[in-house]
Parts: structure tokens; sequence; C-alpha cells
């Protein structure tokens, strides 16, 4: 999958450059507005030239060249909006592991504790795994290093490699009086994207925590897994979407269209009309036909709102929760060449089935449910929202900022849950189920999807 989109891309960058050389020679028949447009941009380019060279002569200590070059980029692409950035080499590198889903490592869940690395869980049938690491072990030495000190992300880098290469972890475990010595190979490890669990014993319930190149795959997986233990007293299926931040848009599609049978899933609209793409279902509804409650909250952003959006404008799901993060643009990822990093850059706005513009207001659910927040947490449960970021993208009309964002750790606290689990039960029904005491937010239809071409 990143093979492909690689190519895209540099298919992209390609017809851009060929665009530039092909315009070039037009530039004679400029009209005088624009040999003016011209003459200013390079009269600006000229000034940056002149301070770039005082800041190396006269700056109180030798700058880094490609720092400040770095920076400058850096801070011309902040400058446009939120989600348009610079990636140096290694950042693009941790970027496309991210994406992947997959590297060298070890299959460990880890979090920082106190200075230590603390395993939250180990991934099944990895190197981990297999040498019996356990949940809430403390590493306190990779390779008779400490890992004292070290950050997260540096601690997790030395911990991934090369698959086959050797590596040394020094483990605390509760009830051992001394620490334990391991010795684990690297192998090649794939990212859970998606879990799943048999949900009061008839409903299928699958979390997706974000959209690599493995979210597809784990998906059917997971319905395959969790149709055969259920069997046929299978009432449907619960989609938690909540907290996911997005990821790759090929995988938001493909996600929607295991749901769909036909119908537009997604439009994505560029800076002229004739960038305007749609992308439509194809025939095999993965779940058979068996209803579908999708639940969201302000952490669902981007690739999740993709999903709940084709599913909505569909009526094929029910969304419950609170609105959505809102962030309705798209990035594509521009390499810049060898070393030099890329460019990750706004270069379109998407749209629901609907024709609904999703940047800076959200997916609004069918039925909204606010969970009861502890006292301790409520100033910290809830998302500002895109339209809240500075430099984001406006939208016509209102737009919406901040919704809930909690979700509870015990599965009998939440809400949103237990509704799912109703309207599935026939408990209740999405046209009864009465919003939360004190919303704003009305149970409504979906809009009339747009027919597909």
């Amino acid at each position: 999958m990143m093979r492909k989109t690689s190519v895209i891309l540099l298919s992209a960058a390609t017809g851009a450059a060929l665009t530039l050389f092909a315009t070039q020679p037009r530039a004679v028949f400029m009209g005088s507005s624009a040999r003016a447009a011209t003459a200013d941009t390079y009269r600006q380019l000229n000034l940056f030239g002149d301070v770039f060279e005082r800041v190396r002569s006269d700056y109180v200590e030798k700058p880094d060249d490609t720092k400040l070059i770095e920076s400058a980029i850096s801070g011309m692409l902040s400058g446009l909006d939120p989600h348009s950035s610079y990636m140096d080499a290694k950042s693009f590198r941790d970027m496309q592991v991210q994406t992947r889903g997959e590297f060298g490592g070890l299959g460990i869940e880890v979090t920082m504790e106190d200075g230590l690395i603390k395993v939250v869980s180990p991934i099944d049938d990895t190197p981990a795994s297999r040498a019996g690491v356990m949940a809430n072990d403390i590493i306190t030495n990779l390779d008779d290093e400490a890992v004292q000190g070290l950050t997260l992300n540096q601690a997790v880098e030395k911990m991934r490699g090369p698959v086959n290469t050797k590596i040394k972890l020094k483990i605390i475990r509760k009830g051992q009086d001394n620490p334990i010595d391991v010795t684990l190979v690297r192998d090649n490890i794939r990212v859970r994207s998606v879990r799943a669990r048999v949900e009061a014993d008839d409903i299928a319930y699958i979390r997706i925590t974000t959209f690599n190149e493995q979210t597809t795959e784990g998906l059917k997986k997971e319905v395959a897994n969790l149709s055969g233990q259920i069997g046929d007293k299978l009432k449907g299926y619960i989609i938690d979407l909540r907290n996911n931040p997005g990821g790759l848009l090929e995988e938001a599609v493909t996600v929607s269209d295991s749901f769909l049978e036909k119908g537009e899933i997604v439009s994505t609209r560029g800076r002229n009309a004739e960038e305007t793409q749609r992308r439509t279902a194809h025939a095999g509804d993965l779940t058979k036909g068996k209803p579908v409650i999708v639940l969201v909250n302000g952490g669902s952003a981007s690739a999740s709102e993709i999903v709940a959006g084709a599913l909505q404008d569909h009526k094929r799901a029910t969304i419950v929760g609170t609105r959505s993060f809102g962030k309705g643009s798209v990035q594509t990822i521009i390499p810049l060449g060898s070393g030099n990093g890329a460019l990750r850059l706004t270069t379109a706005r998407y749209y629901t089935p609907s024709g609904k513009s999703i940047q800076a207001k959200g997916i609004v659910p069918d039925i909204e449910v606010l969970q009861d927040v502890p006292d301790e947490l409520k100033s910290r449960t809830d998302t500002k929202g895109e339209a809240s970021l500075r430099g984001h993208l406006k939208n016509d009309g209102d737009e919406k900022t901040g919704s809930q964002s909690y979700v509870p750790p015990d599965a009998k606290d939440d809400k949103a849950l237990k509704l799912a689990d109703d309207l599935l039960h026939g408990i209740k029904n999405s046209a009864s189920a009465a919003p939360t005491p004190g919303s704003d937010n009305k149970a409504a239809p979906a809009d009339k999807p747009k027919a597909a071409n």
C-alpha cells in the first residue's frame, strides 16, 4: 500500500514540475499585473536571502545553515494551516513506520512511568510474548544502558531495529526479588489498529484506534472471528471510532466500503475544479447487512470522520456519541529526495456523500450521549476541535468548536456503549432514543446521499 501511495505522490510531484516547465515560456505573454506580482515575489525572495546572509554573518554564535533553511521552510508551511508541515528525514521515516503499521521490533506496548519504561501489554505471537514479557513489567536497561533519562520515544527507537538483530532487556517484575535478563531477537511487528471482543454475548464490538495500512485487513479478520464465535444469534456490530485521530485516506475508504454495497464514500476537492475526485463503494457488505452502530466523540478526526460521515449519509449506521473533531482536509506527503525529508501539504478538502464539508464543523451524531465525567477530569475531557486551531481552513456557515472526548475506562460506566447495546437489542430505536438532557444537539435523520457517478 505504501509503495502504491509513494508512486502516486511522486507522479503528482513530477506532474507539478512538468506543469511548471510547460508554463514558463508563457511568461512573455503575462499582463502587467501578473508581471508586477512576479517581480514582487522575487523582491521578497531577495529579502529572505539578505536576512539569511545577515544571520549567518552576524549572529552571536555560528548557526547551522541546514537548521536555518529547515526552520525557514517549517515557518512557511506552518503559516498555511495547522496541518501543513515540513518533516526532516528522521520525522519522515517515523511517519512512514506509523502509517505502515509494520516495523522491526519486539512486540510490546509500553508507556513511561517514573522515568522508567512500563510494559502495557505484549502483543500476541511476537518475540516479547514468546519470551514471557508480561504486562506491568518495568524495563530498566536496554543492552546494559539505563533507560532513566531517556524519553519514551528514545527508548522505543532503541527497541526497534532491523529484523533478526538482538537486544537485551533488564526487567523488574513485581513478586520477583531479582531483576530478570531477557535477550530478544527483533522480528517483523504489525501494530494492531483493530481490537475486538464479544459484547453482551451477541454483539460484535470492534475498536479501531488508527487508520494505517493494516486497518482494513484487521477489520476483516475481526469480523470473521466474531461472526464465527457468535454465530446465528449475532445482533449487529458496534464500531468504536472514539479518540481515533485518523490516518490514511485509502484505509478510511476501504473500511467504509466494507459496510456498503454501492454509492459514493467521499469526494476530495482541491484548488481547481478538475482536481475533484470521488471514491465509490463496491458490492459486498462484510457484515451481510447486519445493523451497525458507530461511536464517535470529540477526539474522532479525519479518517474517522470520513467513515462516520459515509455510513451516516447512506443510513447504513446510527452514529452515537458527541460531535467529532471537524478535520475536513487532506494532507499529501511529498518526498523531497534522498535525505531531505518531505512536505506534509494540505491539498484538498473532503466531503461526505451528501456533499457536506465537515471542516471546522464535525460529524453531528444521530443520538448525542454525554458521559458522566469524574470531577477531577472535567477540565481535561473536552477537545477544542478544528475550529479552535489558529490558522485553520475556514468553512461556510457556523463553525463548531469543542466536544466531549472522555471514554470511561470501565465499560459498565460507558453510556454510549450501553445505548449502542440497547439499540441493537431493540430496547430503544434511533428514532425514539432521546438525546441527553440539557444537550443542544437533537437526533435527526441523515441527509439524503448523492447518487454515485
